[in-house]
């Protein structure tokens, strides 16, 4: 049990730790506006609002200090909440179970669209902000509303978190993860009944496009395979190291992967995409 608890310090942690690095945004064209600035308008070269979601434990600022500035200075709208608070507020969101979050996620997307004007909205996400956006597309009407998907360190079936929700289980310990507040822990533990409904059929629905991004160093889904979708015509996965060998980023440097924010570019903008260049990139098993 002392094991587990430290785990799941060291998790949220090492999440929140990703303020702490750092690159360069790629160049542009700066928008007039910019990010969560409610009176931005979505010009003709990118019509839909780009929607972030946070992974666990992180929160709407932290988890896109770099691809958010990208987003921008390459003309979108970007926007971003912090959703699932329990009892750490503000500071680590994605908590709450998952089903609530959707829930949230499905009221900011239309409050995104009413300030834009826009009819869709594309979203982008890490972590548990592939999970969210996934059930709120399949089991909330999402599917209507978004355009583009684009995850990366992406998670549909669960994760053993390197064993550790495995043990959880055959102890009989999950009560732990809902006792400190992190219900969607819970519902990444193989078997829970959330992953059973998102997973009854394919998570993939018709409508938007889904790009799932994955890195064979990751060591919080685990195993990374957790983040491959079921082949379909609007289907695109993409392990990281068949792109560019020389990336090793692991969960976390995803976010601030130059390789990573290439390839969501050129996932939502399809017709202007550019050549894509490896880069060498490590966060040092991050």
């Amino acid at each position: 049990m002392a094991k587990l608890r430290t785990f799941l310090t060291v998790l949220l942690l090492s999440v929140l730790a990703s303020t702490t690095l750092t690159t360069t945004a790629s160049a542009g064209t700066a928008p007039s506006s910019g990010w969560n600035n409610w009176s931005c308008r979505p010009g003709a070269a990118h019509p839909e609002p780009v929607v972030l979601v946070h992974g666990l434990g992180a929160n709407h600022w932290d988890n896109f200090l770099t691809l958010a500035p990208t987003l921008r200075a390459n003309g979108y709208c970007v926007y971003s909440q912090t959703y699932g608070k329990t009892l750490l507020g503000g500071l680590a969101g994605g908590l709450a179970p998952m089903a609530d979050s959707a829930a949230e996620l499905s009221t900011f997307v239309d409050r995104v669209r009413a300030a834009t004007g826009a009819a869709k909205v594309d979203i982008v996400g890490h972590s548990e902000g592939t999970t969210v956006p996934a059930y709120y597309m399949k089991r909330l009407g999402g599917a209507t509303k978004v355009d583009d998907f684009v995850g990366f360190g992406s998670n549909f079936k669960g994760t053993t978190l390197n064993g550790l929700a495995t043990l959880a289980e055959a102890l009989k310990l999950q009560g732990l993860l809902t006792g400190v507040g992190c219900g969607a822990c819970t519902d990444y533990l193989p078997g829970s009944a959330f992953l059973a409904e998102l997973n009854d059929g394919p998570v993939a629905v018709p409508g938007p496009t889904y790009t799932s991004i994955v890195t064979r160093y990751d060591t919080v889904v685990t195993p990374y395979t957790s983040g491959l979708l079921a082949p379909a015509p609007n289907v695109t996965n993409i392990v990281l190291q068949d792109k560019c060998g020389l990336d090793f980023a692991g969960h976390l440097g995803l976010a601030i992967d130059p390789n990573v924010a290439q390839l969501v570019l050129n996932r939502l903008d399809p017709e202007g995409a550019k050549p894509f260049r490896c880069r060498p990139f490590t966060t040092l098993g991050i």
